[in-house]
């Protein structure tokens, strides 16, 4: 019930944020308090298939929130927050974002064998080459250790189906190659990653 209704608050709450224009001067800390009605507190999301922004590489925040803002990412929420923020505002924004903890992993205990074959899966692809062998995420890469396993599946569709955008169809290319089962178990890898593999 709780989450409904942060999750129904959330656009109301981001669609002021843009609102209030230029003219009002919010500090930065203010602001981002807006993000936290969905995206959680401290960047870690509570919310299905939203998610977990803390520890996200500045240079990926600042190209994701203008996608955003230029309507090329389809979340209508976001796409309306984005409008009418500056490339200041995006800066500042994925600024505060990448000194946020990165998500802890997920309480729940992971299926072992579901566990080891997503990590066979992206030690026979190039996960770990672009967005680190800790899977922490650099430049326009995402960090994708103890990301929610249900935004990361979500996403992973999207690009597998070309609905997202990716740098160059890089993602679309590689995950082609993978079949739905072998999505679930990547996202349940990353979800509950306590430390970098070996």
């Amino acid at each position: 019930m709780i989450r409904r209704a942060v999750a129904a608050a959330a656009p109301v709450a981001l669609a002021a944020m843009v609102s209030a224009g230029p003219g009002v001067a919010q500090p930065l800390e203010e602001r981002v308090k807006l993000c936290h009605a969905c995206h959680g507190p401290a960047g870690q999301s509570v919310l299905p298939e939203t998610p977990s922004l803390g520890g996200q590489p500045s240079f990926f925040v600042v190209a994701q929130l203008f996608l955003f803002r230029e309507g090329r990412r389809n979340n209508a929420p976001m796409v309306e927050a984005a409008k009418g923020l500056t490339n200041d505002d995006l800066r500042a924004f994925a600024g505060y974002i990448s000194r946020l903890p990165p998500p802890a992993p997920t309480p729940d205990a992971p299926d072992a064998a579901r566990l080891a074959r997503g990590l066979a899966v992206t030690r026979q692809h190039p996960c770990g080459v672009c967005h680190n062998p800790d899977f922490s995420g650099r430049e326009q890469m995402p960090r994708l250790a103890n990301q929610r396993e249900d935004y990361l599946l979500k996403a992973m569709r999207e690009y597998k189906s070309g609905s997202r955008i990716g740098y160059a169809g890089a993602m679309a290319t590689e995950l082609q190659r993978l079949s739905d089962d072998d999505l679930q178990d990547v996202a349940h890898f990353f979800a509950h990653l306590p430390r970098p593999p070996r």
